[in-house]
Order: C-alpha cells, then structure tokens, then sequence
C-alpha cells in the first residue's frame, strides 16, 4: 500500500534522476541505483584528516570508499593497495612471505599470472586482530606468516580537536613494530605497493606518471601524480617510509600488472622475496612514462631491518595525497583548506608525508591528551567510549570538503554568464538569467552584505569573513542523499563539530545565517506534488547548502517545497542560541542575531489561527519526510516553544529588550495551548489529529526540550511531565522492541505495537536514539539513556549485531534492513556528551530566567486581542517581503 501510494513520487523521481544522467550529473538522492552501496562488513578507521578526501581502509587491510572527488565515492577496494612482509632466517634457508591481507586472492597463483595474484596470500587471518579507537586503529598479526615473529601495525591520522591545522592534512601513517620470540635473527623487510588509482576504473585512464624522491629526515619514497578524468584537479599521492639507523629504505618506481609491463607485479615480488630490497639506483629513476589507456600504473616502498633473537624494531610508512583544488560539478573550483600550510603545488605531498613521519609522534600524545580522560571515567560504559569516538569517522569519511575561506581559484572566471551585479537598492540581478533573484533588502538585517566580490559573487554568500581563519567546511548527508550540510540532519550531528571544532561550527551557522536573507527565484519542481515553486524563498532556512554548487545554489534537495516545512527555522534558532551560550562569542551573536529575527517572523504565517502555536500542513513537512502531521504536532511544536524561548533569551544578552518581552509574551501564550492540545496524560500526542496515527508515541516529540536543557534554558515542561514522557518512550519505543537491543523506533501505537503508518514511523533511526538518550541523561535518568543508546551499539557496532560499523546508516527496520548507509545524524552520539560534560561556559553562564524579561505596559498595551503585539513595518527583521509560500 505504501508503494502504491508513492508510485507518483517514484515515477518523477526516475525520470529526474535520467535528466540529471543525461548532463552529467548525479541526483542528490537515487534510490534506482542503490546496488551500488551494498554495506561491506570489513570497514574501519578511515585514512587522513578532514576536507581534503578520504580513503577508509578496511580491517582485513583493504584500502577502499574512495572519496577524492567531491560527491563521489568509488566503494570497491583496489587490491594492489597492500603492506606485505618478508622474513628471511637462519642465511636465507628459512623464508616467509605474505601479503597481510587474509582471504584468497581470484586466481591465486594461476599459471602464467604476472598480476598480484601471483603474490603469496598466505594470511589465514586466525590469529590476527583488528583494533579500532578512531583515529586510530591497531592491527595484530600473532604468529603469521612467521610463528616466531609478532607484528603489529598502528595506524594514526591526524584529527586532533580543536587544531584547525593539523587536523586538515590528507596523511596517514602506518607503524609497524616487530618482536622477534625465536632463538634467530631475522631479516624483516615490509613492503608497501600502491597503485595510481583514486578508485574504480580510474587507473585505467591513462596519463599517469610515478617518480621517486629522497627527502629530508630520511625520509623517501615514491611520488604518484594521477591524471584524474572529466577535467577534475589532478592528484598526487606519496607513499613513503623513514630510514633510520636500523632502517634502509628502497624503492621500486613503477610495476605494472600485466606482462607488457617492463616490471610485473610477478618479478616485482620476486625481488623481494630473493633480496628482500630494491636496487638503490631506483632513486635516480626519474618520472616514468605517462602509463598507457587500460594499463595500471603501480609504485612500490619496501623497509628493511635486522630483528635480534627476543628484540623488537620499529618501521613506519605513511601515505599522503595532494589535491590542491576542489571542484564542484557546476565548475566551481575553490583551494583546499591544507593549501594554507603547504601550497599548491603537486609536489607538496612529499612535505605532507615528510611531516607525517616526523610529527605522528607528537600527533598521538595530543590524541591521547584528548581521549584518556573520557576512557578513564568509569561512569561510562566500555561500550560507550569507543563508539563515541568511532562515529567520528564520518567527519573524514562523509565527504567532507574544507576550503580556505576566500580562496576561490581561477574556474571561477568561467561563470561569467551568472554574474551578479549590485545596483542602489541592494538588489542583486543575474545579468543573464533573468529567473535567478538573489535579493538583499537595504535593512539591519543586511548590514555589510552590500557588495559583490571582484568576481560578481556575493559576499554574502560566500563570506570573506576570516574572523575565526578556520576557511569554510561541507559534510554531506550521507553519501547515498548527496546533499551538503542538510540543515536538519545537523541538527543532530552538530553536537561533534561543536565539541571538537567549535570554529567550524560557527562558520556553518554564519553560512545558513546569511542565506536566510536570501532568495532564488529559480523554479523548481517538487517531486512529491508534482507542483512547481522557486528554489529558495527568503526568510526560509534551506534544507541543505546545495549538491553541484554548493552556497551559491542551495536547496539540492527537491521531494518537497522545505519552504513550508515547520522544522527548520525552529533548528536553526535553538543552533544559533546553543552556541552563542556555549561559546560566549558575542561577535556571533550579533552577526547572526538578524537572520534569527528573519526566521521567527517568517514562521508566523503558519500559525493560521493565532493561539501562539504554528500548525503543521497534513504532509510531511519535517525531517520526517514520509510521516505526514497534522494541525499543531509534538515534533514541530516543541521545536518552536523552545526556540520563542531560546530567541527571547538571545535578545536579552544582546540587549534587545523589546524583543526579548515580544518572544517571551509569545512564548507564554503558546506554551498551555500546546500542552491543552497534545499531553494525555503520560506523554505528547504525535499531532492533534484524529486518525489512529495522531495518538503514537514518537520516540523524538522532545527534540525542542533536548536543546532547551542542553543550552541551559529553563525547562520547557515541569520535570514530572518531562520523564513520565521519556519513560513512555523507554518501555514502548525503546524496551517493546527485540528487548531494547536495537534502539528506539520512531513510532509505536499505545497498545504496544510498531506504528506501520509509513516506512519512517517504523524506522529506528540512530541518530535519533542517541538524542533521546541525550534527553533522558539531562533529565536524570542515566540507565534508560545508556539502555536506549546500547542498543545502536548492539544492533550496528557489535559482532552480534547486522555490521554496519564505520558506515552506521541513518536507519533500519526491526529485522535489520537498513537505509542510506555512511549517514550524518549518528554524529548525534556527542550529544550525550555533550549532556554528560556540559562545557563551562554553559554551567557557569548566569542561568537565563524569564523573570528577568520585564513586560512593560507600554508593552502590554501594543497587544491586540489575541495578546501578540501589533506591529508597524519598521519593527520587521526585512521589510517589503513578499513571502511565496502557498497555504
């Protein structure tokens, strides 16, 4: 019945996804091609800081999800990305060798193979055991392929909260440290191999070229410069290790893995096994051949050492990779925000993995400062501490893009035929494109956003506001809904950039402060309705900084108008006011405070029947796009009770008085209205309908409370009325579903049933369970918090559960089918941290009373007959706003 009821939806969705095909483009979301994303349960701790792409690499060893390229992910591993080792004892009559990968290669050993299958995959993996704390990960191999030979290999990436430097850089290093139990000496020697391949059939391209180097510190190895396909930046990899006094180093330049090569893969590993080494005038090489169409390019580092009878060696690789540039499909191209510390050129990857070898060191100590004092409270689930910190990994595996703020590079010359022009009264014009209206209103609101950039971009969209020097920062939805900062989404996930990079978090809410005052007139059809609209409506938070060109064409997300949904302006308030308290930064205050004027106002509209309250539309006009509401909702209403609060809260610190006493008048009248209409008794109504479905029990009806007691305001409902809710929520949608071992479902009917209403009711969404645990640790109830997170945890972490480590999705259904795989909201799980270890700034601000807001009579007596004040034009946050939004 449900597919019936969508079969609309889903013919207009296929035939755009079709339009988009035909011009080169992906659909933001494509549900046509979902066999592309089949989860692979071997992931692990990706590779690399955040912004400049990423690679995950999976614990059998497998390097794999490539993301170089802005909005694409090529899932497939590519296998000649391997570490292998070679001991040899006793003068050479005693030998082993291995690729440290388990599992069989196709083809193993097939006769006459000049490719890695005739390499020794002899790896069981039985004895072997992967460890994962990101950004770390450690992999034991006991006993093999030497049963007398212990190795371990840690691998460390520079993501250090909190430093916007470091923690930007494409490295990763890999330490391998040797024990020696036997009564021999062994010649040890490690190899790395990689190809030139930023994944998928890229290495096949054509076009690339491998050179050696020797560096400074002993630091050498091999530069690997990727000609990337349909005019994308190019790519330089380096692969490296550190010679030392026990340590030489030699490399092999370029293999290939066919029998044109001049060196296969075969005699390639050969060599290694007869001499453990490369020739050391390898180095003196030079740039290969640019390799042939079809033919696969590889490169190859080996490290040797002498390991005494019960001694232990050290020997560390890294991998680093340059791409200076970033560029959207609409050609926009912008520098990397790592560009800052190291340039453009191609050949900064040998500085990249020379300070990865040299700094690893320094970069665990800092990690660690980090990690031990959560480790070591013993408050905390074991379970507990290493998913908080494993759910980081989507900062660096969601496709995450960090540009140096202002650095747009020269493509942007190319969008001459949408240059924007500012005449006197602040309109901005597309000189060209006559459907495009990106208008700025001559008032406050727009203070400093006037003028257009050498470029014709507006300033506004595209700051050059180097207040806090941290650049700009996109994260996508997840890499099935390719969106960038889907606002909804961040909603929940904003809780981990908060925490640990606090500069970007507020570089992000400054990017959807200023695109609130905008709009695009561009239209756009609505897939869910079939109806047309324009692309961005003034006073309207977007759904998402857009997919192809994102800041300057928001709103990549299409299935409905999100200018009519009830959510948004309400998040990006109660955002805003969380984390000006948190931070105490009055500057952002100020700068944003227009915008949240803009967005309470521009919500007024749908409170149709002037109690106070705004009023859902009978679709899915929330986050919940599938669930439709009805007349005044739980989720959307507490939403906006919170946010009339946080917003008089936030006018008081600034010291706008009078607009503190209009939120707080607002407030007052709409809080017993939305209590009369949605408490029973024991919890919050889904909506105030009348079918069946009104009467669930959403797991997320206190989304507004969770933020309200997160950024220290007074509490929205009295505490009896909070936890008997939270309590209702633990036994039905936490405790009646497989035991509470696989989280909160989002619907349950008060009879105990999953509410079938749609896909989404039925969901259990993690990023939303992590929130409710949130709501319940700042309501005191710590056991049902840490019961109801468990049950991510078991269902997607643990070896018991479906095996979606390092790729939670943001759903699954009770019997564990999932939906949209490597998802933003699990992020959420920093919330109940953040509800844990509240920051200072929180518990040590004056606590915000609303007996300090005075109501004045002059006040009183601007109100007409439903209590709101009146208002004459001058008091709007925009005047002379026109706002398209149909009822």
């Amino acid at each position: 019945m449900e597919a019936i009821k969508m079969m609309h939806l889903g013919i207009r969705l296929w035939s755009y996804v079709r339009k988009e095909a035909s011009q080169g483009r992906k659909a933001p979301i494509d549900p046509f091609t979902r066999e592309r994303y089949k989860p692979s349960a071997s992931l692990g701790v990706p590779l690399g800081g955040m912004g400049s792409g990423s690679i995950s690499r999976g614990f059998r060893g497998e390097f794999k999800n490539w993301q170089i390229i802005p909005g694409s992910c090529e899932w497939s591993p590519v296998m000649a990305n391997q570490f292998s080792i070679f001991i040899s004892r006793n003068g050479g009559n005693k030998k082993y060798s291995s690729v440290l990968a388990p599992g069989q290669h196709e083809g193993i050993k097939k006769s006459g193979d000049q490719g890695i299958s005739s390499w020794d995959w002899n790896l069981s993996g039985q004895h072997s055991t992967y460890h994962a704390l990101f950004p770390r990960a450690w992999t034991i191999y006991d006993g093999e392929p030497d049963p007398d030979l212990k190795i371990s290999c840690r691998q460390i990436s520079p993501f250090i909260p909190h430093n916007y430097r470091e923690s930007s850089l494409p490295a990763s290093v890999f330490v391998y440290t040797l024990v020696n139990s036997g009564r021999e000496r062994a010649k040890v020697s490690l190899l790395m191999t990689w190809g030139n391949s930023i994944g998928g059939i890229s290495h096949q391209s054509g076009g690339h070229i491998n050179e050696p180097f020797i560096g400074r510190d002993g630091v050498s190895g091999v530069l690997l410069h990727h000609k990337t396909a349909n005019d994308n930046p190019h790519v330089t990899f380096a692969i490296a290790a550190c010679e030392t006094q026990n340590v030489s180093v030699t490399v092999l330049p370029s293999f290939g893995l066919s029998g044109e090569s001049c060196v296969t893969a075969r005699r390639m590993w050969g060599t290694m096994v007869q001499d453990g080494c490369f020739d050391w005038e390898n180095f003196n090489a030079g740039p290969c051949m640019p390799s042939l169409p079809g033919e696969t390019l590889c490169a190859a580092v080996s490290a040797s050492t002498w390991v005494e009878p019960h001694g232990k060696c050290t020997v560390a690789f890294a991998l680093a990779w340059s791409s200076p540039k970033v560029k959207f499909q609409k050609g926009r191209t912008y520098l990397r925000r790592c560009t800052k510390f190291y340039g453009t050129s191609e050949r900064s990857a040998v500085n990249l993995v020379h300070d990865a070898l040299t700094k690893y060191k320094w970069w665990e100590e800092e990690i660690e400062k980090w990690q031990s004092p959560i480790l070591k409270d013993e408050r905390l689930p074991e379970w507990y501490k290493f998913t908080l910190f494993n759910e980081l990994y989507f900062l660096v595996a969601g496709g995450t893009v960090w540009i140096d703020g202002g650095s747009i590079a020269e493509e942007n010359t190319n969008q001459n035929n949408s240059t924007m022009i500012m005449n006197k009264d602040a309109r901005i014009m597309s000189t060209e494109n006559s459907s495009m209206d990106l208008v700025a209103e001559d008032s406050a609101a727009c203070t400093g956003m006037e003028n257009a950039d050498a470029n014709g971009v507006p300033r506004s969209l595209i700051s050059q506001d180097n207040s806090y020097d941290v650049g700009k920062f996109l994260y996508l939805e997840g890499v099935e809904y390719v969106m960038w900062c889907t606002y909804d989404v961040h909603f929940y996930a904003s809780y981990a950039l908060l925490c640990l990079f606090p500069k970007i978090e507020l570089s992000i809410q400054r990017d959807f402060a200023r695109a609130v005052l905008f709009e695009d007139r561009r239209k756009v059809k609505f897939l869910a309705s079939g109806t047309w609209g324009i692309r961005k409506v003034k006073g309207a938070v977007p759904h998402d900084l857009g997919m192809h060109d994102p800041w300057h064409e928001m709103n990549a997300y299409n299935i409905h108008d999100t200018s009519r949904w009830k959510d948004l302006n309400s998040k990006f308030v109660l955002q805003v006011y969380r984390d000006f308290a948190a931070t105490g930064d009055m500057s952002f205050g100020r700068d944003v405070w227009p915008a949240v004027c803009a967005a309470m106002e521009y919500m007024e509209q749908f409170d149709r029947d002037g109690d106070g309250l705004i009023e859902n539309d009978g679709f899915p006009d929330q986050t919940y796009d599938t669930w439709t509401t009805h007349g005044v909702s739980a989720y959307c209403g507490c939403l906006w009770l919170a946010s009339l609060q946080a917003t008089a809260a936030m006018a008081y610190h600034l010291g706008d008085t009078t607009s503190a006493e209009k939120f707080h008048i607002k407030f007052l009248k709409a809080k017993p209205v939305f209590e009369a209409k949605l408490w029973n008794g024991s919890y919050f109504n889904y909506d105030s309908g009348m079918s069946r479905n009104s009467r669930s029990i959403q797991a997320d009806q206190l989304a507004g409370q969770w933020y309200t007691a997160s950024s220290g305001l007074p509490s929205l409902f009295d505490d009896t009325k909070i936890r008997s809710t939270l309590q209702k929520i633990y036994d039905f949608n936490v405790m009646k579903v497989r035991g509470g071992r696989i989280g909160a479902v989002n619907g349950m009917y008060p009879n105990g049933r999953v509410n079938d209403y749609c896909m989404q009711s039925r969901e259990i969404w993690t990023g939303v369970t992590y929130s409710v645990a949130a709501t319940m640790l700042l309501a005191g109830m710590e056991h049902q918090a840490f019961t109801t997170a468990q049950g991510i945890f078991t269902a997607g972490w643990s070896e018991e559960g479906f095996g979606y480590g390092f790729q939670t999705p943001e759903a699954w259904t009770v019997d564990g089918h999932y939906r949209s795989l490597v998802y933003m909201r699990p992020l959420a799980i920093w919330a109940m941290q953040w509800a844990l270890s509240p920051p200072k700034a929180i518990l040590e601000s004056p606590k915000f009373s609303t007996d300090r807001i005075y109501t004045s009579p002059l006040y009183a007596r601007t109100l007409d007959d439903d209590g709101l004040r009146k208002r004459t034009s001058k008091s709007r946050c925009f005047p002379r706003t026109v706002f398209h939004c149909a009822n």
